[in-house]
């Protein structure tokens, strides 16, 4: 028997920023809706209106953070990250050797 409504995942997609861009613009042209051009396309429409959502912020359009602010931020986190990951390594290794001396 089959499943009842269950589908199977789609595996995660990673597209280029050219690609992004174009499907923003044919949303932008107003020809389709955005629901229509996700369709075409085989993507999702929360994909699709998040596109969007970003282009309008980086031209300004839209309050919120711009494409490079959020890939500096990400940077920032990960390297943030990294550093306190050297600070437990170093407060575990002075704990250690603080006992070895004694």
């Amino acid at each position: 028997m089959e499943s009842m409504g269950k589908k199977k995942p789609r595996p995660r997609r990673s597209f280029t920023t050219e690609f992004k861009a174009e499907i923003v613009e044919l949303c932008r042209r107003g020809d389709r809706s955005v629901g229509q051009v996700a369709k075409d396309f085989d993507l999702t429409e929360t994909a699709v209106r998040d596109w969007v959502k970003q282009a309008e912020v980086d031209a300004g359009e839209r309050d919120g953070l711009t494409s490079d602010e959020r890939e500096e931020l990400a940077r920032l986190r990960r390297e943030n990250r990294r550093l306190r990951e050297d600070v437990d390594i170093l407060r575990r290794a002075t704990a250690f050797f603080a006992q070895e001396t004694r």
